[in-house]
């Protein structure tokens, strides 16, 4: 594996404390209802307006309408990236926990890239990216370790954030 970039950076992150992740897991249940009334909020204001506008807007500005809300609405998303689910909350700290977790996601994405094409369906996913928290526990090095094995090539990528992959056999021909 050719590391790019620091390794210090593909190890696993330090173990938070637990009395911050009880208090940000509790924030969380009742911040992530607000967000995702927000969310929904958001959206359909979206789809209301973009109705709307359709009949009045060129097909020029349509696209740009149409990233205008997908950014709004990643925004939103965003403002639950601090929340803690209850699986972090018991697991800071368990390696063995996120070595399960990381041979599960890419076990999934891999099942996903080899999937056979079916007629007049799009062709499967043969890019994905592993967000830190699924391998908060074991760091980047694990995920590269494990998808490589399975035959997934790794991307530009910062491990502190995620760790992209590409399935290597998408370019041969079928």
């Amino acid at each position: 594996m050719d590391v790019y970039e620091d390794p210090s950076t593909w190890t696993a992150e330090p173990v938070r404390p637990r009395w911050r992740l009880a208090l940000r897991f509790a924030g969380s249940v009742v911040w992530f209802p607000v967000v995702c009334v927000l969310w929904a909020a958001v959206a359909v204001a979206g789809f209301a307006v973009g109705l709307f506008a359709d009949a009045l807007v060129s097909s020029r500005l349509e696209r740009a309408y149409i990233d205008f809300v997908a950014g709004a609405l990643k925004r939103v998303k965003g403002l639950a990236s601090w929340c803690v689910t209850w699986p972090e909350l018991l697991h800071e700290g368990d390696a063995d926990y996120y070595r399960a977790r990381v041979d599960e996601v890419v076990r999934d994405w891999t099942a996903r890239a080899t999937a056979p094409r079916r007629p007049k369906k799009s062709r499967p996913s043969v890019e994905c990216a592993i967000p830190l928290r699924d391998y908060r526990g074991v760091g980047g090095w694990y995920v590269a370790e494990v998808a490589l094995a399975q035959g997934w090539e790794l991307r530009p990528t910062d491990a502190r954030t995620e760790v992209r992959l590409w399935w290597s056999a998408a370019s041969r021909a079928d």
